[in-house]
């Protein structure tokens, strides 16, 4: 793909910034906007252009207007299950209005002459509920759990209308739980389980477990995931919804093994009761995104825990 203009949003989160950094390794000028609720100014490379924006502003059509983006990248939003469930208003505010906002300003850049070629928007396995076969497959019925997950289904949809209606080319891809360097748990993510264990293992205590600890999912390493958004950005056209996930199952149990074992800790966990809209089990399949976009998974668990263990204890307070 030849050097572009993009717009990111929620560049600055740990997803965003290792896209951002992908995006300009391969030369194109990267516009970020982020409101740094949950996103870091650390963590964005200096070299792309930075705007502290929330993505339901009217002053994001401005911005569309003078940067002149031919294509954008959707990663901004409230990421909390369990947030979602105790302000809903909250949530739909960014996940869904902050969306429809975006596609408005996408629009309006065609009427001005500066048409945005295609929006490549990451959703989440929540918009599945529990699964009814496993690994689940883009076919799987839709039956969101959580407004979380409702409004990342509703988002999809105004994707959907948008291409039918102003032939806003879009790619929707859903993810599976997606961990590595750069992920925080002061970040208030219920999902983000890997760094909630570190922030106590990382200190030689044990981590917290809700329920059971058999409940599982499915890992998939941050840069796999950035990866994914670029090819999607090149060929991920037709409003193409793609899964991205290893189709692999892993227990928390479990999870907390491996990181205890890296970090040193013996300590059993400690238990919690379950929290409510947890999914009992989830896994990906994957097979539709390698066969459209070339993409399948390459870093495995256990490397890409060591490799977040790693930048874990380099960044110290820094990554809490």
């Amino acid at each position: 793909m030849p050097p572009r203009a993009i717009l990111l949003t929620g560049g600055c989160g740990f997803i965003g910034s290792h896209l951002v950094d992908a995006l300009l390794e391969a030369g194109h000028r990267v516009v970020v906007v982020d409101d740094l609720s949950t996103g870091c100014r650390e963590n964005l490379n200096p070299q792309a252009g930075f705007f502290p924006m929330d993505v339901a502003s009217p002053a994001l059509s401005r911005l569309f207007a003078r940067e002149r983006p031919e294509l954008v990248v959707h990663l901004a939003a409230q990421v909390s299950v369990t947030r979602s469930l105790r302000r809903p208003a909250l949530d739909a505010h960014t996940n869904l209005l902050g969306t429809l906002n975006l596609l408005e300003c996408c629009r309006r850049a065609a009427l001005r002459g500066h048409p945005v070629r295609r929006v490549v928007f990451l959703s989440s396995a929540a918009v599945y509920g529990e699964p009814a076969y496993l690994p689940i497959d883009e076919s799987h019925l839709r039956r969101p759990h959580s407004p979380y997950g409702l409004h990342k289904r509703v988002a999809e949809e105004y994707l959907s209308l948008y291409r039918q209606r102003y032939g806003l080319d879009s790619c929707t891809l859903i993810c599976a739980n997606v961990y590595g360097p750069r992920q925080r748990p002061s970040a208030g993510v219920d999902g983000a389980v890997v760094p909630s264990l570190l922030a106590r293992l990382g200190r030689g205590r044990p981590g917290v477990i809700y329920g059971d600890g058999e409940q599982t999912r499915d890992f998939v390493y941050v840069e796999d995931v950035a990866r994914a958004c670029v090819l999607a950005l090149e060929r991920g056209s037709g409003g193409a919804t793609l899964n991205l996930g290893t189709g692999r199952e892993t227990s928390i149990n479990r999870l907390h093994s491996l990181l205890a074992g890296l970090a040193g800790v013996r300590a059993a966990p400690l238990r919690r009761p379950a929290r409510p809209a947890d999914i009992r089990r989830s896994c990906l399949n994957g097979r539709r995104a390698a066969e459209l976009l070339g993409w399948e998974p390459r870093v495995g668990l256990e490397e890409g825990l060591a490799r977040t263990w790693e930048w874990w204890q380099a960044a110290g307070d820094r990554g809490r």
